[in-house]
């Protein structure tokens, strides 16, 4: 089985490749093609994954493309993790929000918004390239903001495009261990939203719910990251766990004083650290180690502005392991391959599951995955303190991909000034304004 990485040269590369190589059933991917622009970190990621390999002689075979075309030739899956304005561009964004007093986050609000703007265009390039030289293959969409990027590359390729996100699947990783519950196999997870925009509802086991004996004890609901990031009280007044995300529109206020206050951006961070990392990589004898050590000081300091506002201090150790997206990348992969029923948070086209969104419109939930695809949880809900916050998301969401895909000022305009982050429509436009003349590609925002 071929499986194909647009965007194959970035960071995360190496969670995958470790999936691949951990993953001994039967009719396990043994070719990966790596496609990216950048030939020089192509070149040092087949170096790190050559070194993760070491002690795997029937590792996956690996090869390098810059010509995507080449490399998706005959693959039977896409990984789509792709970066347009690389982390310089996030950066920029992030600069950008604040200089006009909104989170600049890449996913949420303002910065989310102008990421999307940049990306979608080039991932509908890439969709059409994909429908045209792999017609049967099925692509797994990691690139941010993912929703978005799923729900406009299905005009292209239908059904054939999932969106994954490990941030609920982490979430309920470390709310069943605050349960003492380590092995999640037969635990039924209730979760839905949109991407970054969610809530874990229940936690299912032999049909009982074991999400109320974890909401009626404090210390351990702040025994975990998200459970300390939005504070006891608070969960309990839900009812629900909150996807981390969540935290900018509940703390707006204070995450944003703690950016201002912030010494750097995380963007800016992300930059400067990982210019260092490829130039060590490139020529280091253990390259993975490399890759390792910086992987761990970026999960130290991930969501740094929010713990610092939630007065959280470091990040616990368990909280430092990957979300799990790469394991759920490769258990959808034999759910379709090879019809082994699974079941599966992800980004799909929700078939009118979730309350006030029609039929396409890209959410995440549950789903049953086989053969044919993923088929949402009919029962998928989001709490009636929600709905209003997701219909809303979406509009901005929907408007987004008419602003990119149309080179429509008005669309970004209605994008940016219906998102609940930004509070003024005189502001919105002075980040039109702004991203316009920062970012070549966006000059129909001026």
């Amino acid at each position: 089985m071929k499986l194909a990485m647009i965007g194959g040269g970035g960071f995360r590369t190496p969670l995958v490749y470790r999936a691949l190589l951990l993953d001994r059933d039967p009719g396990r991917v043994d070719e990966v093609a790596l496609i990216d622009t950048d030939g020089t970190r192509l070149r040092t990621m087949a170096r790190i994954l050559e070194d993760q390999a070491r002690d795997f002689p029937d590792a996956p075979r690996v090869s390098v493309h810059t010509d995507a075309e080449e490399g998706l030739r005959g693959a039977d899956f896409v990984f789509s993790a792709i970066r347009v304005g690389g982390m310089a561009g996030r950066a920029t964004d992030e600069r950008i929000g604040l200089s006009h007093g909104v989170i600049g986050q890449e996913t949420v609000g303002f910065g989310g918004i102008s990421y999307a703007l940049r990306t979608l265009p080039v991932a509908m390039q890439l969709a059409e390239l994909i429908q045209r030289v792999a017609p049967d293959a099925w692509v797994i969409n990691f690139t941010n903001p993912a929703g978005v990027v799923t729900e406009a590359m299905g005009r292209v390729l239908g059904k054939r495009v999932i969106g994954i996100c490990d941030s609920p699947i982490g979430l309920a990783r470390r709310a069943l261990g605050a349960l003492g519950i380590r092995d999640s196999a037969d635990v039924e997870i209730e979760y839905a939203g949109l991407n970054h925009l969610g809530w874990l509802t229940a936690l299912r086991r032999d049909g009982v719910d074991l999400l109320p004996e974890l909401l009626a004890s404090p210390e351990r609901i702040e025994s975990f990251e998200e459970g300390a990031l939005f504070g006891a009280d608070w969960i309990q007044t839900l009812g629900a766990l909150p996807n981390e995300y969540l935290h900018y529109y509940s703390y707006r206020r204070d995450v944003l004083q703690a950016d201002q206050y912030a010494a750097t951006t995380r963007g800016r961070y992300l930059l400067d650290q990982q210019a260092g990392f490829w130039d060590e990589a490139a020529t280091a004898p253990r390259p993975h180690a490399a890759w390792e050590a910086c992987r761990h000081e970026r999960e130290v300091t991930y969501m740094a502005t929010n713990r610092d506002s939630a007065g959280m201090g470091d990040r616990d150790e368990e909280d430092l392991v990957s979300g799990g997206y790469e394991n759920v990348a490769i258990a959808l992969m034999r759910a379709i391959a090879y019809d082994q029923s699974a079941r599966l948070i992800l980004n799909v086209p929700g078939g009118g599951v979730l309350a006030g969104l029609d039929s396409e419109a890209v959410v995440e939930v549950p789903c049953i995955v086989g053969a044919d695809g993923p088929r949402p949880i009919e029962s998928a809900a989001v709490p009636a303190f929600g709905l209003g916050l997701v219909t809303t998301v979406k509009y901005v969401e929907r408007q987004t991909i008419e602003a990119a895909l149309g080179g429509s000022r008005a669309a970004a305009l209605r994008a940016l000034a219906h998102h609940p982050l930004i509070d003024s429509v005189r502001v919105a436009r002075a980040l039109l304004d702004d991203a316009g003349s920062s970012f070549a590609d966006l000059s129909y925002l001026r």
